[in-house]
């Protein structure tokens, strides 16, 4: 191998060395999410706990709208794991967050407000760069249809 085909080997590799670890980095990004919503945020609303009870009955919706958030927090972790869910997923979720916003600022005078708007940005980075998924789940439901 002669010294001016060495660096174009190289250079022309670079490029998709940076795009798998960036598809890597987004996939690690999304699973931390999936965790997070699953485990942290729709757990405790699942199982009653005792600050999350307190937390709806202040907002004013009581268990059943506990339990809905939880529900649908945790479809939503689910959904991130899945290929052809994964952006309607990230979009759903940064919806519920801009509800959670809303709800902070009216309810709890801003108190963790800024919580939601921090997951809203992954979330809606991961919309953005897997939005083809979403154009396969729309052709699998036509073909459904």
């Amino acid at each position: 191998m002669s010294e001016t085909t060495a660096p174009v080997t190289s250079a022309a590799s670079a490029p998709a060395s940076r795009g798998r670890r960036a598809r890597i980095a987004l996939r690690t990004v999304q699973v931390l999410l999936a965790l997070f919503y699953g485990i942290a945020s729709a757990l405790p609303k699942l199982i009653a706990n005792s600050y999350a009870v307190d937390s709806f009955e202040r907002i004013g919706w009581g268990s059943t709208g506990m339990y809905v958030i939880g529900a649908l927090e945790l479809a939503g972790a689910v959904a991130l794991l899945i290929p052809v869910l994964q952006s309607v997923a990230a979009l759903a979720l940064s919806a519920l967050m801009v509800g959670a916003f809303v709800v902070q600022m009216a309810v709890f005078d801003g108190e963790n407000a800024v919580t939601p708007l921090i997951l809203v940005v992954p979330l809606v980075l991961i919309a953005w760069v897997r939005r083809d998924s979403t154009r396969d789940l729309v052709k699998l439901v036509r073909r459904r249809v």
